[in-house]
């Protein structure tokens, strides 16, 4: 047992505290969003990325050249989620973040500052490559250690504290949205391939010192600090749970799809619905609003009702409503049409999104939560998220058929919708 215990006492009483739970939201919340924005930004501006890291004869194949280098990095993240997610469950949630935010400054300040192809040849795309491995390899270990954080510190509110870790994703996309129709409306094509794509790069370097300087200033889960930590955890989860981890993938499918598909909608509204280049940031923009305001609410009212009923419910409405929906925007393609559409997608994302970060962390134990939360959810975003753009873009490439987008995330919402069946009947989970 840790020796702590009259500590583990004042953090129990402190974080029963409303202001001490929402110093601890902020602190999580503002890096976690600061992480995933340098994620996101890189998707958004690919087409600019593609132009000037991997030029080659044929828009398409340049485009599927970035967005594939966008892919690989998630390779890097499963490797994250072992090394960082063990990291966590032997020496604390607190220092795992903190090590975490300092290799994803690293790797964002590789892509804000590298030279193009024009300047240094095949170096260019080798260090994007280079940088985005970095940016998968952080934010591998980034989802475990924060949720686990959240959820220790007060257990009987999990789903509400774990939901600001997917609010914080809407917050990410909302400010990465933000930055492109102020870019796309206000520089001119040569300004904003000469200089002005690195701007939201530039920025998300801030996560540094203010990501740094928020989390050294929390305390440690009091939950971790009265479990005896586990000297193997990666191997524990992996011989001992792997059914659970199995359910944590396939309950994420759903919601990591229709993430990748959302940040790949400003290519998407450019080159299949041949609209201005803001219309899609702006649609992201809003649907990033509605999935950072709605998010705690859900999973306030998942405390209440459970986690499996809202995701059933928001998981079917998904099923049956997202091809109709992807047939409106490309038969009246407009602003309008793409905001309404984009706002739906938004709503059913944060109904389903929400309770899930709880849902995860109910499956794992304290000693291999962050573990277990960490490899489930980067195996599932690799596999199923970070792969989503090239998917698309290659189906739709291959097949001519723009309403590809609207069947992956069909199958999609079908894997989810089974995996949390089987949860609820093998595991009781609710």
């Amino acid at each position: 047992m840790n020796p702590n215990a009259a500590s583990s006492t004042r953090l129990d009483a402190a974080s029963r505290q409303p202001t001490g739970i929402y110093r601890l939201i902020l602190a999580t919340s503002l890096g976690n969003a600061l992480e995933w924005y340098d994620l996101i930004v890189y998707g958004y501006f690919a087409g600019t990325l593609a132009r000037l890291f991997f030029p080659t004869h044929d828009r398409t194949v340049s485009l599927l050249l970035a967005l594939g280098t966008f892919a690989l990095s998630y390779l890097a993240r499963p490797i994250g989620a072992m090394v960082l997610g063990s990291y966590s469950d032997r020496k604390g949630r607190k220092a795992s973040l903190m090590l975490s935010i300092a290799l994803m400054t690293l790797g964002t300040g590789m892509v804000a500052l590298m030279p193009t192809y024009a300047t240094i040849g095949v170096l260019a795309p080798l260090g994007i490559f280079i940088s985005r491995l970095l940016q998968g390899f952080s934010a591998g270990g980034e989802f475990g250690s924060s949720t686990a954080f959240l959820v220790e510190h007060a257990p009987a509110r999990s789903g509400f504290m774990s939901s600001w870790q997917f609010a914080s994703q809407g917050a990410s996309t909302l400010l990465a949205s933000a930055f492109g129709v102020l870019l796309t409306t206000t520089l001119n094509p040569a300004q904003l391939s000469s200089w002005g794509w690195r701007i939201p790069f530039l920025f998300g370097m801030l996560i540094g010192p203010l990501g740094l300087y928020i989390r050294r200033h929390v305390d440690e889960s009091p939950e971790f600090e009265r479990t005896r930590p586990t000297r193997t955890p990666v191997r524990e989860v992996l011989t001992t749970q792997k059914e659970r981890l199995l359910v944590a993938i396939g309950a994420l499918v759903l919601t990591t799809t229709a993430q990748y598909m959302i940040l790949y909608m400003p290519t998407y509204a450019t080159r299949q619905l041949g609209l201005a280049p803001s219309y899609g940031f702006i649609g992201t923009l809003v649907t990033g609003a509605i999935i950072m305001v709605m998010t705690p609410f859900v999973g306030h009212w998942s405390d209440k009702v459970g986690r499996t009923r809202i995701m059933l419910a928001a998981g079917l409405a998904f099923l049956l409503t997202i091809y109709p929906a992807f047939m409106f925007i490309n038969a009246h393609p407009s602003l309008a049409t793409l905001l309404t559409a984009m706002m739906w997608v938004g709503i059913l994302k944060a109904l389903y999104f929400a309770p899930v970060p709880a849902l995860m962390a109910d499956l794992f134990p304290t000693r291999t939560r962050t573990t277990g939360m960490a490899v489930g959810y980067n195996l599932g975003t690799t596999i199923f998220g970070g792969f989503t753009p090239l998917a698309v873009a290659s189906l739709i490439a291959a097949t001519g058929n723009n309403l590809a987008p609207g069947l992956y995330l069909m199958i999609a919402a079908v894997v989810s919708l089974f995996t949390i069946v089987w949860a609820r009947s093998r595991l009781n989970v609710h």
